[in-house]
């Protein structure tokens, strides 16, 4: 029998049995359905915290206090505090920009309004080093630092928390931060957020200002973040610090860090290899329903085989060969799964993009998941057709044209 025959033959038991059919493919279609739509979940939350990432600065190092040990015993979280800072600005003065992190939790009030916001004592290269623009006004001074002068630059959405007001218009405004008149000099453009940092949200003034006239003297730093001008530089910077930073707090050449610095590209690998790991648990987890639909159609096909068990025998008695009966069960099976798999992309695509819509999660459909999900419904079609083809190849034409 000739290739083509046999898929007419096959697309006809099919047709003669539409509605089961059908129902037989909704394994495939869930299954693929769910394996796109929670590998574009991943995908999407991948990019966008690479975007967020790219969007705060690539060449950045951000050092933190680490553990303090006592032999072998840890005695809490070391500190760092502003000398340190100013050791690392005066020592790398043309490879690095250099600013520490006071930071705490208050209310900002203004007329009628407060907000509970995120102070940031920072030095001005804390927003060359994030990349920061205004929206109106400007960034405080080297100079406003050294006089601790009361001077505020706002974060983007702060205007809104205060009443609604348009940003020019706060510009040489008077805010209260605890209690404490500050003057805004400056709001800044939209950042957006990167999940460990929300500029939008924060309210900066000079580092002085913070330590001396607001947080009681407290010299104690949450962070100290560095940026050099290239990433080619990040290895030669990374080095500096540690050396310089190890000698600040008098550690010995092979002992333990009390410190971390870490850079951003640390931080997007250590995310994606988790966000990785979860979508293929994700992904593993919505696979089962493949198998489960593999089984099914498996299942369908023994059915098949016994209601034609008196069909294929005629076809026997006429000359099919034990190939073309199964070649044409295996047609059945592989069409069924293909289908199933087409439906499940445009399920999947689907769902996506409704939870792009309604819940505003970022997905991304990848043609290498819709191909990978694709090749993956025909080989269950394959795998799972195989045995009832089979068994239905090598039926005894005479006995299946006595089967009642």
């Amino acid at each position: 029998m000739l290739v083509f025959e046999i898929i007419a033959v096959a697309m006809g038991a099919i047709r003669a049995n539409a509605l089961r059919s059908v129902l037989t493919t909704l394994g495939i279609v869930i299954g693929v359905g769910a394996v796109i739509t929670m590998v574009a979940l991943g995908e999407g939350a991948q990019q966008r915290v690479q975007q967020q990432i790219e969007t705060m600065g690539t060449t950045v190092l951000t050092i933190r206090p680490g553990q303090q040990f006592w032999g072998g015993v840890s005695r809490g979280e070391t500190q760092m505090r502003i000398e340190d800072a100013e050791a690392l600005r005066s020592e790398t003065l043309g490879l690095l920009k250099v600013s520490p992190e006071l930071q705490s939790r208050m209310q900002v009030a203004y007329l009628r309004w407060n907000s509970s916001n995120t102070l940031m004592g920072v030095w001005p290269e804390y927003f060359e080093i994030y990349n920061h623009e205004t929206v109106a006004g400007r960034f405080f001074t080297e100079g406003e630092l050294r006089g601790r002068r009361r001077v505020a630059v706002l974060g983007h959405n702060l205007p809104e928390s205060l009443g609604e007001i348009p940003p020019e218009l706060l510009i040489g405004q008077t805010i209260q931060l605890r209690g404490i008149p500050f003057e805004v000099v400056g709001v800044l453009a939209e950042k957006g957020d990167a999940a460990w940092v929300r500029p939008d949200d924060q309210v900066f003034i000079p580092q002085s200002t913070a330590q001396y006239r607001v947080m009681g003297g407290r010299d104690r730093l949450n962070a100290i973040y560095a940026s050099t001008e290239s990433t080619e530089e990040l290895d030669k910077a990374y080095g500096e610090i540690d050396r310089i930073m190890r000698r600040e707090h008098r550690i010995r050449p092979g002992e333990e860090a009390d410190f971390n610095i870490r850079n951003s590209a640390d931080l997007l690998e250590t995310f994606n290899e988790t966000n990785e790991t979860f979508t293929l648990l994700l992904a593993g987890i919505a696979g089962v329903s493949l198998l489960v639909g593999g089984i099914g159609i498996m299942n369908i096909m023994l059915v098949s085989v016994t209601e034609r068990t008196r069909e294929i025998g005629v076809r026997k008695a006429l000359g099919a060969t034990r190939r073309a009966i199964m070649i044409q069960f295996l047609v059945e099976a592989l069409f069924l799964c293909v289908l199933g798999g087409l439906l499940g992309v445009v399920v999947g695509y689907g769902a996506a993009e409704l939870m792009t819509r309604v819940a505003e999660w970022e997905t991304v459909v990848a043609p290498q998941a819709v191909a990978v999900a694709l090749a993956f419904s025909a080989g269950i079609g394959l795998f799972f057709g195989i045995w009832p083809a089979r068994r239905a190849s090598m039926l005894d034409p005479i006995d299946a044209l006595r089967y009642e």
